[in-house]
Parts: structure tokens; sequence; C-alpha cells
């Protein structure tokens, strides 16, 4: 049996200490993206269960991303 590849971003060192040094400077004002910053540090991103806008959209029940009917006056 052949597993398929899992896509996965792992960030570099100095990338790292980035995130983590981002982190610890949010951490007053904001531990939730504290949290996070940590969480993307220490264990990057599954590539696989990214989701794009057009997911987003149709899990909330909303419309396509052809919006060309839309008012262009309302965001």
């Amino acid at each position: 049996m052949v597993e398929d590849p899992v896509a996965h971003l792992i960030f570099g060192e100095d990338e790292q200490r980035e995130l983590r040094d981002s982190a610890r400077a949010e951490f007053p004002g904001n531990p939730a993206l504290a949290y996070v910053l940590e969480n993307l540090a220490s264990e990057g991103i599954d590539l696989d269960r990214c989701r794009d806008w057009d997911d987003l959209r149709a899990e909330a029940g909303l419309p396509d991303g052809d919006q060309s009917d839309r008012d262009p006056h309302v965001a």
C-alpha cells in the first residue's frame, strides 16, 4: 500500500526565531495570535488541510466567488 505524500511547510531556523519573537511581542495584548505564531513556528503548516476563500464561502453557505452581479459599493 502506497500512502499519499503529505504536503507540509516547515520554517527554517531564522523564520522560526522570527515567529517566536513576534509571538512574545504579541502575547501581552493578543495571546491568541501569540499562540498561533508559536504553533506555526514549532509545527509548520499542513498544506493538505489549508482551505481557500472558495472553500470557506461554501462552508458558510455563501455564494461563489463570481460576484459580477453584486453591488460594487458593498464590501
